[in-house]
C-alpha cells in the first residue's frame, strides 16, 4: 500500500456475493474516496449488478452511512442490497 492509497475489506451479501462467489475481498482505493466508489467498482467488474445501483445501502464498520462518506484505511465496507425472506 502506498501513502496515497488505502486498503479496505468489502463484504458481499445477496446478489453481490452471488456475482463474486465469495463473501469478502480486500480492495485498494486512493485516499479521499467516497464509499459510493466501492459500488461503482463492483458494478464495473460485474455489470449484471447494475439494477442494484440505486437500491444498495452502504455500511462502514457496522454503521449505515451515506454514499459520500469518505473511506478510511482499514474500513470494513458492506454493500447491502434489498433482500426479502420468509
Amino acid at each position: 500500500m502506498s501513502n496515497s492509497s488505502i486498503t479496505i475489506t468489502v463484504k458481499f451479501f445477496a446478489a453481490f456475493s452471488e456475482a463474486y462467489s465469495v463473501s469478502e475481498q480486500t480492495w485498494e482505493f486512493p485516499m479521499l474516496t467516497p464509499v459510493s466508489q466501492v459500488l461503482d467498482r463492483a458494478i464495473a467488474q460485474y455489470p449484471q449488478l447494475e439494477p442494484w445501483r440505486d437500491r444498495t445501502r452502504f455500511g462502514i464498520n457496522l454503521e449505515f452511512v451515506s454514499p459520500d462518506t469518505i473511506l478510511q484505511n482499514g474500513d470494513e465496507v458492506v454493500l447491502i442490497p434489498p433482500v426479502s425472506g420468509g
